[in-house]
């Protein structure tokens, strides 16, 4: 059964795009038990911004097709295969109107877990990059997923702000995906010789661990950018990089998930 994953925080510059960009290339390298084919993994961006689709190599403004059109006119999902071993269904900046587009859609609670259906079976992970809001698009993501993975900073500002984040997550969990589950808390942006860093990535382990895993935190470093500015994984462009045997530890527990 396919794992849906929404990565989401309605915080902007926790690094969720870029995580989803590289957990899902280290999900894509591992090879279930008894299975000589790798993982599959989809990726989708539901940012306007369309983030992960720059650092995936794909140019929006060119693109005929985007999730927008999946999400609103109800087409098939534009799927464009194997670019680093992944597939992504992108994103333009047409996807901001829709915003407003799916205030008077009908059934819009449930219009991206239907465009999934007809292909989820194909992956054994969808993972989905949710804008930085607590808007209609990131609502649709977590109805539409099975697990919502938080990346969250490790600046104070950010960990208050975890509070309402798990009150969206529980108002999804009331009703329209009871079975929704926290797939853990990926501290991210952080930097060890900072005593606030340290400080509140202290109290995100303890406080947050009570609901999930709270994996190792992922250090501030510059060549995530300098990756995505060359629009490749970490892995692939830098493999010697601290970040990556994290990274890919995180890959492996997420394959562990129920």
């Amino acid at each position: 059964m396919s794992k849906i994953i929404a990565l989401f925080n309605q915080a902007g510059g926790v690094a969720k795009t870029t995580l989803t960009m590289n957990l899902g290339y280290h999900l894509s390298q591992i090879s279930p038990p008894r299975k000589k084919q790798n993982y599959r993994v989809l990726l989708i961006d539901l940012d306007p911004q369309a983030t992960l689709t720059n650092f995936m190599g794909l140019e929006p403004e060119q693109l005929e097709s985007t999730i927008y059109d999946a999400v609103i006119d109800q087409k098939k999902l534009p799927i464009h295969s194997d670019i680093h071993g992944l597939d992504l269904v992108p994103a333009s900046v047409d996807l901001s109107s829709a915003e407003l587009e799916l205030v008077v859609a009908d059934m819009r609670d449930l219009r991206l877990k239907y465009a999934l259906e007809p292909i989820q079976n194909n992956y054994d992970f969808i993972l989905l990059d949710c804008p930085p809001s607590l808007g209609i698009l990131s609502y649709i993501a977590l109805v539409a997923s099975t697990h919502v993975l938080v990346p969250i900073q490790t600046q104070y500002k950010s960990f208050l702000g975890a509070e309402l984040l798990l009150s969206t997550v529980t108002r999804v969990r009331s009703l329209p995906n009871r079975h929704l589950q926290i797939a853990g808390f990926i501290p991210s942006m952080y930097d060890a010789r900072n005593t606030q860093d340290e400080r509140t990535l202290n109290a995100i382990q303890e406080q947050l661990a009570i609901l999930a895993p709270v994996y190792k935190p992922i250090p501030r470093s510059t060549a995530f950018a300098d990756a995505a500015e060359d629009k490749q994984p970490l892995a692939i462009f830098q493999p010697k990089h601290p970040a990556v045997k994290i990274l890919k530890q995180i890959a492996i527990a997420l394959t562990k998930l129920s």
